[in-house]
């Protein structure tokens, strides 16, 4: 966003504030120093303004301003938000924050009328409001975000349909796995992510506007008004809860810390296939760095800082609660700890789905190497065992006796295919090991066959629908 340019009046050693009429002394600079959260707070205008709107039109709807005022405040409001826009606006030396800016330059501009901007409002419900509008826009950006790596992973899918892979446990090869089905994995964790969010935006869809400080207000102001005209769902029903509450952001960064989590998780499986022991794939050279001593290198850095910044997405989560969970109520300058956590975790996480997003777009999936992997003979044992249960024989009884011929192959150093075909007993189970036999066979709904895999599409393809209509109605 626009807002610092660098253009700012310095103060001196004391500081004069909005609120000076009841000291006889000013506010000494280093309390300043500490309480000042213009330097980061400023990105705010936007939202900020917004309620400042909202505000001056609920006062003229209340009669606590004229026609002629309000209109000269919105005009006045909208010269402020170009001055930002245009990079323009100059902080004044007593500009505490964002919102003793704004009003500071509307009294500037507009004299007295400027200065009947604050009546009926405090910072503890106007920062609360601007708040509430910020992280309302920021959680439908972020979820734009996630379906577009999700519509990354599907593109790769479709881009090598019918490939297949190990797929793992335990970091151990376990059972072969069309590639779509293990994309759909994360795109199906993603999608997860994108519900909570949308619910996250629901519970921060309420207007604190006309709280005040603590109590509310004796002037005849309707906080329902200013609601509706910031597009608020509801308004607040307790002022003092109105002004404390900051369980959205608390909510946003859980639900933005979860995500780099499951960003994390795609992070790790790519350096793994993007290594020369997996060689399951490469990235496209604009997402992969050099060394500055080994010319041969190709870096992953792309998957290792998604991996990395997970931990400063748990570590902002981790420190707003902390700051929540010793404040009486209401209001207490501590809530200015709320920001920048914010800020930051909603930078860094859009940093990491854009790349990420372009990552996977420049993949190119090795599906020989892959597939030769996933035809590993060990594979197919539970085709064995199952094929034998279909006989009748108890499951444990058929997994010691499957278990046995693998035992036997790795004692001879040969497959368990060689095993089997060369053992009277077991050699009619010599087709499971034909080509894509064991994968096919992987019929269960949600499984990762080929006949689940369209009814798993169709459910992908519903789910991605429902989430968009959401995040657009």
């Amino acid at each position: 966003m626009g807002g610092e340019t660098g253009r700012e009046e310095r103060h001196s050693s004391k500081v004069m504030t909005l609120w000076s009429g009841r000291f006889s002394e000013s506010m000494d600079s280093t309390l300043w120093d500490l309480s000042e959260s213009y330097s980061f707070d400023h990105v705010l205008y936007h939202h900020d303004i917004m309620g400042s709107k909202a505000h001056v039109k609920g006062l003229h709807h209340a009669g606590l301003l004229s026609e002629v005022d309000l209109e000269t405040l919105l005009t006045t409001l909208d010269q402020i938000e170009g001055e930002f826009d245009r990079g323009t606006f100059v902080r004044a030396g007593s500009d505490e924050d964002i919102h003793m800016a704004i009003e500071r330059r509307a009294t500037e501009l507009a004299g007295d009328v400027g200065a009947r901007i604050h009546t009926s409002r405090s910072r503890n419900d106007q920062v609360a409001t601007t708040l509430r509008l910020f992280t309302r826009d920021a959680l439908e950006e972020l979820v734009r975000s996630v379906l577009d790596l999700v519509a990354s992973l599907r593109e790769l899918g479709a881009r090598n349909s019918g490939a297949f892979l190990p797929g793992y446990t335990h970091l151990q090869r376990a059972q072969p796995v069309l590639l779509t089905h293990h994309l759909s994995a994360h795109a199906w964790a993603l999608l997860r992510d994108v519900d909570r969010l949308l619910d996250a935006r629901e519970r921060v869809d309420v207007s604190s506007l006309g709280a005040g400080a603590i109590a509310g207000t004796s002037l005849g102001i309707d906080p329902a008004f200013s609601a509706r005209v910031l597009g608020f769902h509801e308004t607040f029903a307790n002022s003092m809860d109105a002004v404390s509450d900051r369980d959205f952001i608390a909510e946003t960064l859980f639900d933005i810390a979860l995500l780099g989590v499951h960003l994390s998780r795609m992070g790790e499986e790519l350096v793994l296939w993007t290594s020369a022991e997996f060689n399951f794939a490469q990235l496209g050279d604009a997402f992969t760095t050099g060394s500055s001593m080994l010319p041969q290198k190709k870096n992953s850095d792309v998957a290792e800082l998604a991996r990395g910044k997970s931990g400063r997405l748990v570590g902002n989560l981790t420190s707003l609660l902390v700051t929540l969970k010793g404040l009486p109520l209401s209001y207490n300058r501590d809530l200015q700890e709320d920001k920048e956590p914010l800020f930051d975790s909603l930078r860094n996480v859009h940093l990491v789905l854009a790349s990420l997003a372009g990552a996977y777009r420049s993949l190119r999936f090795n599906a020989g190497v892959a597939g030769e992997a996933a035809s590993d003979s060990n594979l197919v044992a539970i085709d064995i065992a199952e094929e034998l249960v279909s006989e009748n024989v108890p499951f444990r009884q058929a997994h010691e006796m499957v278990g046995r011929l693998v035992r036997d192959a790795i004692k001879r150093g040969v497959s368990l295919r060689e095993v089997v075909e060369a053992d009277e007993k077991f050699v009619r189970f010599s087709h499971l090991f034909s080509e894509g036999a064991a994968l096919s066979r992987r019929s269960s709904p949600g499984g990762s066959g080929t006949l689940p895999a369209t009814v798993q599409e169709e459910r992908l393809q519903a789910r991605i629908a429902d989430l968009s209509q959401r995040l657009e109605g």
